[in-house]
């Protein structure tokens, strides 16, 4: 692999060493503030959510490395789900606890079952649905069967879903999801008790008493070596979990990941799916052992490839006994069921050899190689690890602007929901909250404004009487431009929607006006990409909320179940269809379209001018206004628009083009539509017609 003076060099470098590469995990995993920057806007998020949900209603809660803080590219997203008036108790005398007309029970019943797995019985006789008909009979008892459950509820996200674990998973516009549907549990496990008193040094007691109230779940797998592997549950520690990493200083966050970097790209390197037997969760459970053992005294960037090492041994130790105890209830050895026999020693074997090459194994990893051989190279080279130098404001600012938009996921076509959960941000507001977190609830009152908005207006527009039409009417414009003061400056283009619709063209096109001078400023942030110099210029140091207003584009989000103009209506439908409840249109092209459209009814010479600009942008752009997965809708927009204006040659090489694109917004059915409607009209114009002649030839 590498010469033997590397090898010594890392030795004998290695605290140089361990500073260059938290640097580069700092760098690629984050600093201690962007992990910071990225829970707070989940936590906030989740927690406005999950306040609204009524008992009926599912609870989800993120989990996995990216509720932890982890933005490593291929990750996948996970979740966990279960019914809030569904409750498992470990005792009967915790039915007094609850009231039983509103809550369905479930009792834990794990005495002839492995460490860390249970049987869940169910004590009433009222459920879901979804808990009723997976239920067997054992014992004289009724019991939720674990595998029957994983079938039922599998496709309920997405038809297209797999089973994968205890999960369903599957893809949605092109990442990765896993969702658990579990139970969850307000008391903690007996069998974890011991746990408990074990917490000597770490956590801390706050910490401790924090994870014990919040009890745990159930996730539907069992054990493969158990007595009722189909009817089984395992334990999940998850919230516990979040909690403990939460708790971690930032160099033991960064071992963790570097533990993961480790695993991905040296460990799992190169081996087949059914030959990855080591998991991130291993890594995890490592970290937490070293750290609570108190097996290193210094958690510091200096120590940060000892802390690895130590990690690493530890899991190898694992591997040579095939026992890898879960941190929550030892007894549970999470290596019986799939590491024994020629397979651990295939491990062993592979892990030893690593661990011959000492910290120079480090060397096969991508990520962290050039970090490692510019300090071998330049052993005079100074480090800084001081993090506030790491990541300039700007890369700060595009990342929080980035986790603003994944997370602003609240709006829905109810408007009594959105106004329910309006009034669960007013109560937020007044708690103690960090400033990323008072402008998530920024965006998210902006992006329920703008839904209820265009709801209001569809319930009163079938109401012949005309006072209520113009109450209705002025509250929607009112919120609208509450939305365009929250909000970024794409947001006006809402309020422009909104007057395209309700027939006021030139007030419209007033609005794209203002919007389309704020959108040509050299310092605004497009698709996360601006100029660095004028940006801070602009808006440096000042608060992130008047960045946000001032200096970000953001996409336009149309909820498929409303409808905002006729002209989309198709390809709205045809999304929905696919289970797709959002449509995501770049700003650019929506400003475009509208102004072609508003002009349309007021100077036919500005809407081909308004064409134009719409065409050049498609046919043109390499990424900076249209993403690249945002270029099918894009081109079927200026088809639509070439199809209105009576190019119909022109709209066909457009929908034809819409067809080539990844299909990001799952519209093809439409654009197939659009396409044969255009043929209708070919076939009968007259046989001499040229167009009609190359619009055949096309086709």
């Amino acid at each position: 692999m590498d010469s033997p003076s590397i090898t010594l060099q890392i030795h004998t470098g290695i605290q140089h060493t361990s500073e260059s590469v938290f640097m580069g995990l700092c760098r690629t995993v984050g600093t201690s503030q962007q992990v910071a920057m990225r829970r707070d806007l989940i936590d906030i998020a989740e927690m406005v959510r999950n306040k609204v949900m009524t008992s009926n209603q599912g609870i989800m809660m993120s989990s996995g490395s990216h509720r932890e803080g982890f933005r490593m590219k291929g990750s996948d997203r996970d979740f966990m789900k279960w019914f809030n008036n569904h409750r498992v108790i470990w005792d009967l005398s915790q039915i007094q606890l609850y009231n039983i007309h509103k809550h369905s029970l479930i009792l834990s019943v794990s005495s002839e079952n492995p460490p860390g797995f249970t049987l869940l019985q169910l004590l009433t006789h009222t459920a879901h649905k979804n808990i009723l008909s997976p239920l067997v009979t054992m014992n004289g008892g009724r019991y939720i069967s674990s595998s029957k459950y994983r079938e039922i509820t599998c496709f309920e996200i997405k038809p297209n879903s797999t089973v994968h674990g205890p999960c369903s998973s599957g893809t949605i516009r092109g990442k990765e999801y896993d969702i658990a549907n579990c139970f969850a549990c307000d008391f903690w496990p007996p069998p974890a008790s011991p746990w408990i008193d074990r917490c000597h040094t770490w956590p801390q007691p706050q910490v401790v008493r924090d994870i014990v109230r919040g009890g745990c779940h159930f996730v539907a797998i069992g054990h493969k070596l158990g007595n009722h592997e189909n009817n089984e549950w395992r334990i999940s520690f998850s919230l516990a979990e979040q909690k403990l990493v939460y708790s971690m200083n930032h160099c033991q966050f960064l071992t963790y990941g570097l533990l993961k970097l480790f695993l991905k790209e040296v460990i799992n390197n190169g081996l087949g799916d059914n030959e990855k037997l080591l998991c991130s969760y291993h890594m995890k459970t490592a970290v937490f052992w070293t750290i609570q053992q108190s097996t290193i005294p210094n958690w510091c960037p200096q120590n940060l490839l000892k802390c690895f090492w130590y990690c690493f041994k530890l899991i190898l130790k694992w591997v040579y006994e095939g026992v890898c105890p879960n941190f929550f209830i030892p007894k549970n050895n999470m290596f019986l069921s799939n590491i024994h026999g020629q397979a651990q020693n295939r491990l062993f074997v592979r892990l030893f050899g690593f661990y011959e090459e000492g910290l120079a194994s480090l060397l096969r990893s991508p990520a962290l190689r050039s970090y490692i051989v510019n300090v071998l190279y330049n052993p005079r080279l100074s480090i800084c690890t001081d993090e506030h130098t790491l990541v300039s404001e700007i890369k700060f600012d595009k990342d929080m602007f980035m986790e603003l938009y994944s997370g602003n996921s609240l709006s829905s076509s109810n408007p009594y929901l959105n106004m329910v959960f309006l009034n669960t941000i007013e109560q937020l507001i007044v708690s103690p909250l960090t400033q990323c977190q008072v402008l998530m609830l920024q965006v998210l009152t902006a992006s329920l404004l703008r839904s209820t908005a265009f709801t209001s207006q569809k319930m009163y527009s079938s109401t012949t009487k005309n006072k209520l039409m113009y109450i209705a009417d002025r509250m929607s414009c009112h919120m609208l431009k509450l939305t365009a003061k929250f909000g970024c400056i794409s947001d006006r283009l809402y309020i422009a929607m909104y007057y395209y619709k309700t027939l006021r063209y030139t007030e419209a096109l007033s609005v794209i006006e203002m919007t389309k001078v704020n959108l040509a400023q050299p310092y605004v942030m497009h698709n996360w990409t601006v100029d660095t110099k004028r940006y801070t210029e602009a808006v440096g140091g000042q608060s992130w909320s008047t960045k946000f207003r001032h200096a970000v584009v953001w996409y336009i989000i149309l909820t498929n179940r409303t409808i905002y103009f006729n002209e989309l209506i198709t390809e709205q439908s045809v999304s929905l269809q696919n289970q797709f409840t959002q449509m995501i249109i770049p700003p650019l092209v929506m400003l475009h379209m509208l102004e072609f459209l508003c002009y349309r009814h007021i100077d036919t010479r500005r809407a081909q001018t308004a064409l134009n600009d719409l065409q050049v942008l498609v046919h043109h752009d390499q990424g900076v206004y249209v993403g690249v997965e945002l270029r099918d809708i894009s081109w079927q927009i200026l088809g639509i628009c070439q199809h209105i204006s009576g190019n119909l040659e022109a709209a066909l090489y457009s929908y034809q083009q819409s067809l080539r694109q990844y299909p990001y917004s799952r519209i093809q059915s439409a654009t197939l539509m659009r396409i044969l409607s255009i043929v209708y009209v070919a076939l009968n114009m007259t046989a001499n017609d040229t167009p009609s002649r190359r619009i055949s030839d096309a086709v």
